[in-house]
């Protein structure tokens, strides 16, 4: 069994996840596909859209217009797996509504830092 939670492995994942959360509040599209795995093993699921392989989230992010809508987190859940992999879950509010939305997303350890080689945003129905 992988050790779960090794502190120095959560805190490097949870700085990861600061990053992505503030170059998606900025539309940092750069910093953004810099934080996820090049190649044709990542996957994207999103609201609207299922995304596979690096290239297809990278041409996504550069035809949404404005970026992520802004949104506020309201908690995150981060898990560390070992060493080398750890998941990020997190529940957000989008300004100006009442859903709440859900993304998890799956980080590896690569010889070129932490990267996102799985992700999936989704909405919860409006229950207002």
């Amino acid at each position: 069994m992988p050790e779960l939670n090794n502190p120095a492995i959560v805190a490097e994942v949870t700085a990861m996840s600061d990053l992505y959360e503030q170059a998606l509040a900025e539309n940092r599209i750069a910093t953004l596909d810099g934080l996820f795995y090049d190649g044709p093993e990542t996957v994207r699921y999103g609201v609207g859209e299922n995304l596979y392989g690096a290239a297809e989230i990278a041409a996504f992010r550069r035809t949404r217009t404005g970026g992520s809508p802004p949104r506020r987190v309201l908690r995150r859940v981060i898990t560390a797996l070992g060493p080398d992999v750890a998941t990020v879950d997190l529940e957000f509010q989008r300004t100006g509504s009442t859903r709440i939305g859900r993304q998890s997303q799956t980080w590896i350890r690569t010889d070129d830092g932490w990267k996102v080689i799985a992700a999936h945003v989704s909405l919860m129905a409006d229950i207002s």
